[in-house]
């Protein structure tokens, strides 16, 4: 029986951050609550006071923010009758202590700079647990072994030894979890868990959460902007924006009958299965495309070979096993066999889980790696290219035509240059123009990508983050490339800033004529995106088809994994969690036969028609389960 009061009861909260002597209001009168046992979701944009409320309620504010206003009531279910207002606790005195980590877990959104690289998962795990139970080391040893194997590693007692380096995404994030569960919290606060995740280690993030919750009997305060992760976990929501509570209620209310024009807006930016062709989405606030007439005169001719011929593509990483004598050296491959066109002008997505091969493809491409075989043709205007065979000065030429924008739009623009630094540097690499046509060159890019030329001498760290992954497509744009990689570009971003730098790519492709290898693990994206789409699984392309094809009738296991583990910001279509295994989608045990590779028999792909191949053994076999 649930019990009558709230676990957490946050009333007129207001935070303020003192910038320069001057106080900046962040959180605006926001009240809520979480009743014990449910799971409530709190949505918003980035910088619209979500992070900072959860930091309130850990008393881990930063120095420079205070709460100026308001309660946070917690009320213990260990003792209902003691409600502490968290608001009023010294963040360092011995309640606080008590509560943070021990009646109060949290879940960070980046489990690789919140978990120590010098300590071994267990201990880190462990040390939580003895911070707040007086437990004797072989019972902490025990009890942390039982709630890795609780989280789902597979060998619970050896992986206590590893360190967090290496450990895969998904499982940092497991010992992130282990760590904030292992105290038996009521309240856990999970902030942004899944957003750098796979589809399908997010899947089974989340069944582990629910699982854990009614095993355990937490509530579950979850911070995301993912509306489709929202959909299948909250039982509650509330949605803020700019630090003012804009709507709140049941789950069902909110997303059969959204109230404010904010959250309709959110659920329109979302990318989606059902989209028209041509649909586009709606962002909150569009970027308005400014191509100038030199631009329009750059725009490729078309031709009828295609852009890009990759044929036979493979990389073997050789690793070693440390000793004092050496060790045996073990081989992996990342990219095996791998084949594929891209036509001027489309975009060809390329998707998979965290480690199928798909960035290698992308680094191999750009010549950041070098393959152990296979051929790269790239055809244009001015004659046939083998990319692989190109070195010194013919490659130093031949780069402006292939470009790339990264994953992650902080890390890859330096902090020590000025945006017109950054945008330029190409241009000066390449010696493009004299100065005064370097910086009109760089204006122009600043207008294309919807910014203010005007910010042009201000630092990256001045910019929003989809501000700054738009100063990385202006810098790959400078050189005029035919082809640009896009390697995760929008994984990182809230998804009306996803909206946004969506919407400027298809429109930057539609009046330049750009072509396009899009590499994401999320389907909605691609689907958004691409006209072909190719999967990757173990390093393998293991179907390949147009994106009306693959979508209503995918024919090989992997892909139809996948796309069961996408999380719809609809009720009426759940995620089966059932479908998360662990290991699962890219285990070929769990794949019908004819896919799976044997000794003796070769895969090959096999043509269903209209471009749709898929990797399997038999035909007959193939054409009878896609049937």
């Amino acid at each position: 029986m649930t019990p009558a009061f709230d676990l957490l009861r946050i009333d007129d909260l207001r935070i303020s951050f003192d910038l320069r002597g001057q106080a900046h209001e962040v959180v605006k009168g926001v009240s809520m609550r979480i009743p014990p046992g449910k799971t409530v979701a709190l949505v918003g944009e980035s910088g619209s006071g979500k992070t900072v409320i959860s930091q309130a309620i850990m008393g881990l504010l930063p120095k420079a923010g205070s709460i100026t206003g308001g309660r946070i009531l917690f009320r213990d279910p260990k003792a209902p009758d003691q409600e502490i207002d968290i608001a009023k606790e010294p963040t360092d005195g011995l309640v606080m202590q008590g509560l943070r980590g021990g009646r109060i877990g949290m879940i960070f959104q980046e489990p690789m700079s919140s978990l120590s690289p010098i300590h071994t998962i267990g201990d880190q795990i462990e040390e939580a647990l003895r911070l707040h139970r007086d437990l004797p080391k072989k019972e902490a040893h025990d009890a942390t072994v039982e709630m890795l194997d609780l989280v789902g590693f597979r060998n619970p007692a050896s992986d206590y030894n590893r360190y967090s380096f290496e450990l895969s995404g998904g499982l940092r994030q497991r010992a992130m979890l282990a760590m904030a569960l292992i105290c038996h919290p009521a309240l856990l606060i999970a902030d942004e868990p899944t957003t750098a995740l796979d589809v399908t280690i997010q899947a089974q993030v989340l069944k582990l959460m629910k699982t854990l919750q009614r095993d355990i009997g937490m509530a579950i305060l979850l911070i995301t902007h993912d509306l489709g992760v929202v959909a299948n976990m909250a039982d509650e929501v509330v949605v803020i924006y700019q630090g003012e509570l804009m709507e709140m209620g049941p789950v069902e209310d909110l997303f059969r009958r959204p109230g404010h024009p904010y959250l309709k807006a959110l659920l329109r930016a979302s990318p989606h299965f059902d989209m028209a062709e041509g649909e586009r989405l709606v962002a909150l606030r569009e970027i308005k495309l400014q191509t100038s007439p030199q631009a329009e005169r750059r725009r490729p001719a078309a031709q009828d070979a295609p852009l890009l011929d990759v044929r036979h593509l493979r990389k073997v990483y050789q690793t070693r096993k440390s000793g004092w004598l050496g060790g045996k050296a073990d081989s992996i491959v990342a990219v095996d066999d791998v084949s594929f066109t891209i036509r001027q002008g489309e975009c060809l997505g390329l998707v998979g889980e965290s480690g199928s091969g798909k960035t290698t493809v992308g680094n191999i491409l750009m010549r950041a790696r070098k393959p152990d075989g296979g051929s790269i043709t790239y055809t244009d205007e001015d004659g046939v290219v083998d990319v692989l065979a190109l070195e010194g000065r013919e490659l130093a030429e031949f780069r402006p035509k292939m470009q790339m924008i990264f994953q992650d739009p902080v890390s890859s623009l330096s902090p020590r240059m000025t945006t017109f630094d950054i945008i330029r540097e190409p241009l000066i690499i390449q010696k493009k123009y004299g100065v005064r046509e370097q910086r009109d060159r760089v204006e122009e890019l600043m207008k294309v990508v919807g910014l203010d030329p005007r910010f042009l001498n201000r630092y990256p760290h001045s910019f929003s983050g989809g501000q700054r992954q738009r100063i990385g497509i202006a810098r790959a744009l400078a050189l005029d490339p035919r082809l640009i990689i896009c390697d995760e570009p929008v994984s990182a971003l809230d998804v009306s800033v996803q909206a946004q730098v969506l919407n400027l790519l298809k429109d930057l492709q539609a009046s330049l004529g750009l072509t396009y290898l899009f590499v994401s693990h999320n389907l909605a994206v691609v689907h958004y995106m691409a006209e072909r789409i190719a999967v990757m699984a173990r390093g393998r392309l293991v179907e390949i088809a147009p994106r009306e094809a693959l979508f209503r009738k995918p024919a090989h296991p992997y892909t139809r994994a996948l796309l069961k583990a996408v999380p719809y910001p609809d009720l009426d279509r759940l995620l089966d969690f059932d479908v998360a295994a662990i290991g699962g989608a890219s285990d070929p045990s769990s794949w019908d036969p004819c896919f799976r590779p044997e000794e003796g028999s070769s895969l090959s792909h096999i043509d269903l028609g209209g471009g749709h191949l898929v990797l399997a053994r038999s035909s007959a076999d193939v054409r009878e389960l896609a049937a």
